[in-house]
């Protein structure tokens, strides 16, 4: 049987539903006339439900195939692990349960089949609580002003795109969650298509700090990846010279000072200690920049920021004997 597909679905807890993802969305698969196949990842998962993942694989004879990871790394290296054995040229990806309504992998599909190279989900409407909807959507808008995408969704781990993608992106850590955006910012044509939100897993409610923190910090990432990776000398080189020129006001403000008391001292003042303290944290940060740009210029050609669409060669008609 040739695979068109790829199902990928990252089993992160015992409860998962396995055998309801792979038996919804591969009918719907089987409707829309696509060839495919399906790798169950277990993140460090096992019991019960690595059984039954077990004996879908067996009787499917391995339509459905099981990896097995040997402790929980998290849904990023599931994916990976996952990428390196798929066979389709399209790869679906799902959460552990039925989150999304499996018709709407028509539309989905129908966007890659009009240009699109990579497809994600956007829930709407929402059936979680209104708490966990407002912070879903202050993350993307946050994510829009500053990584500069339109996307609404980023949460949705509902996607299909093409084989070609993974050549370009790297997933590692919670970047699982911005391959949307990463694509978009690598020259790929990426559509947010809307799909029936029917189920919802996760607590409700406020969560603790230090997921916020993780949150914004992966926004900085994936603001600095898109945008600086091939030129970082614009990026430490704005934060150093805003430490620089902080700390030379600082300095030249108590330097004036100084001129017109020479009775105050400069060296026991705190203020002279941030303002030195501040000026050669922007020289170095600078210079991390120019560290950054020596190792870019030296691996530029195994670098690209650019996808090349398609080439366009003029035609040479042969001439007669």
């Amino acid at each position: 049987m040739s695979v068109d597909v790829t199902l990928v679905v990252p089993v992160t807890h015992a409860r998962a539903e396995v055998e309801d993802v792979v038996a919804a969305l591969g009918a719907e698969l089987d409707r829309l006339g696509k060839g495919w196949d399906c790798i169950l990842v277990f993140d460090g998962i096992r019991g019960d439900v690595l059984e039954r993942g077990l004996e879908m694989q067996r009787r499917t004879a391995n339509q459905v195939r099981t990896i097995t990871l040997n402790k929980p790394f998290g849904e990023s290296v599931c994916l990976a692990s996952a990428f390196e054995h798929t066979r389709g040229e399209l790869i679906l990806t799902s959460p552990q349960y039925v989150q999304n309504d499996p018709r709407d992998l028509e539309r989905m599909f129908r966007a890659l089949e009009d240009g699109a190279d990579f497809v994600t989900g956007w829930r709407r409407p929402r059936i979680d609580p209104w708490l966990n909807h407002l912070q879903s959507r202050a993350f993307n808008w946050l994510l829009r002003r500053i990584v500069g995408t339109e996307f609404h969704d980023l949460n949705c781990a509902l996607r299909v795109f093409r084989r070609e993608v993974l050549e370009h992106l790297t997933v590692y850590g919670d970047m699982y969650r911005y391959l949307p955006a990463i694509a978009y910012r690598q020259g790929f044509r990426v559509e947010e298509v809307q799909v029936r939100h029917v189920k919802e897993w996760g607590r409700a409610g406020i969560y603790g700090p230090g997921i916020y923190l993780r949150r914004f910090l992966d926004i900085i990432g994936v603001f600095f990846l898109t945008r600086f990776t091939h030129k970082p000398l614009r990026f430490f080189g704005a934060l150093g010279s805003a430490a620089i020129v902080l700390g030379g006001a600082l300095l030249a403000g108590l330097f004036l000072e100084w001129l017109v008391d020479r009775e105050a001292g400069l060296y026991q003042r705190p203020l002279f200690q941030v303002g030195m303290l501040l000026f050669m944290l922007g020289v170095q940060v600078i210079g991390f920049g120019l560290v950054g740009e020596i190792i870019i210029f030296t691996q530029a050609r195994n670098v690209r920021e650019y996808r090349i669409e398609r080439t366009y060669e003029a035609r040479q008609d042969k001439e007669g004997p």
